[in-house]
């Protein structure tokens, strides 16, 4: 068993730049993507991190991704756009069409953005945070391959389709959400099978609809559970329809499987931005502070262990990021093993690695 490493920030950002120059990308292109893999890694959130660089690669190295793609603009108006993503790596055209969905809503005061012709967009939350850190307050979504049940199915309805939203604050950190409409993420399913940990029986079905313990079926004979139930599933078709339909991109079962499927060719994902501008509806540090005491309202209800706090959605993840800028991140060993293949493949020989 490959054993936990602990990197600086600094070293695991320049590991994720040095693989992705090695095959064409641009120096900025690979910043983009390297940025947002370390912060996720630095919020603890492993199964969207670095450990997907290797995968990520693998489909430039087919030609299904360009790692040359430009995004551009396909049509606008006044408070929203649809982006063509030109098949570029999921974080680049998505980055592209945070930024101008913070753009349009700095005069517009709420803004959509949707994208098509992209890819598998990483953790969702880290575009949100684009928002928050812009004093906007941000939701991104997107749409996948089905791998998710609806209600009564025996097999995949919906992708795991995730939602993210963030709220900037002044005393306090970001509030920050990112989950799947899934029970769990498609990743904490693969990571488990990589420890070789039995999963809990409510996070996939067999082909027979019935719960199971067996990580290996997944994704070729189960399918993941939705999120509390019809919930998850209907908040899973609501971002089938902002990220998928009406940005023109792939839907449903049109969408290619970003590891699995045939990685010579583009796997039609689409996504979606939200941005609202409170500064357009009342003062900025008006806002600032309701968002403050709201969120010191909560931290000062009773708890159950009287010597914590009731947390926020993104407390913890903050926290171990401000953990990580001084002292690392420690790489879970499923983790490490993904990083360590990949430099030894492309032969990047990181020392901190061997």
């Amino acid at each position: 068993m490959v054993s936990p490493i602990t990197v600086s920030i600094n070293d695991l950002h320049s590991y994720a730049m040095a693989a992705l120059t090695s095959i064409g990308m641009n120096k900025g292109d690979a910043q983009t993507i390297a940025d947002k893999l370390v912060l996720t890694d630095s919020w603890g959130t492993f199964t969207h991190g670095n450990k997907l660089l290797g995968d990520y690669i693998a489909r430039i190295e087919a030609g299904g991704t360009n790692p040359l793609g430009k995004p551009k603009i396909a049509s606008e108006g006044p408070a929203w756009a649809i982006v063509d993503g030109d098949n570029a790596a999921g974080q680049i055209g998505c980055n592209f069409a945070m930024n101008k969905a913070i753009q349009l809503a700095k005069s517009a005061g709420i803004a959509y953005v949707g994208v098509r012709n992209t890819s598998h967009f990483g953790a969702a939350g880290v575009y949100p945070a684009m928002a928050a850190e812009a004093n906007m307050i941000g939701l991104a979504m997107a749409n996948d391959i089905p791998s998710v049940c609806a209600p009564g199915s025996k097999k995949a309805i919906m992708g795991t389709n995730p939602l993210a939203y963030s709220i900037p604050a002044s005393k306090h950190p970001p509030i920050l959400l990112d989950i799947a409409t899934s029970t769990v993420a498609a990743g904490k399913v693969y990571a488990a099978f990589d420890r070789e940990e039995t999963i809990p029986t409510n996070w996939i079905i067999d082909s027979n609809g019935n719960p199971t313990t067996d990580g290996s079926l997944y994704p070729l004979k189960a399918a993941l559970a939705p999120m509390t139930g019809h919930k998850g599933y209907g908040m899973a078709l609501l971002h089938e329809n902002l990220a998928g339909v009406l940005t023109g991109a792939s839907i449903s079962w049109q969408v290619l499987n970003w590891i699995f499927d045939d990685q010579t060719k583009p796997t039609g994902h689409g996504a979606a931005f939200i941005v609202i501008n409170p500064e357009v509806m009342m003062p900025l540090n008006k806002f600032f502070q309701r968002v403050d005491d709201l969120i010191d309202e909560i931290h000062n209800s009773p708890s159950v262990n009287e010597s914590e706090h009731i947390l926020v959605p993104g407390e913890m993840e903050w926290e171990r990021r401000e953990k990580a800028l001084s002292k690392g991140i420690k790489m879970p060993s499923d983790v490490v093993s993904k990083m360590r293949d990949l430099d030894k493949r492309i032969g990047l020989n990181t020392h901190w690695l061997a």
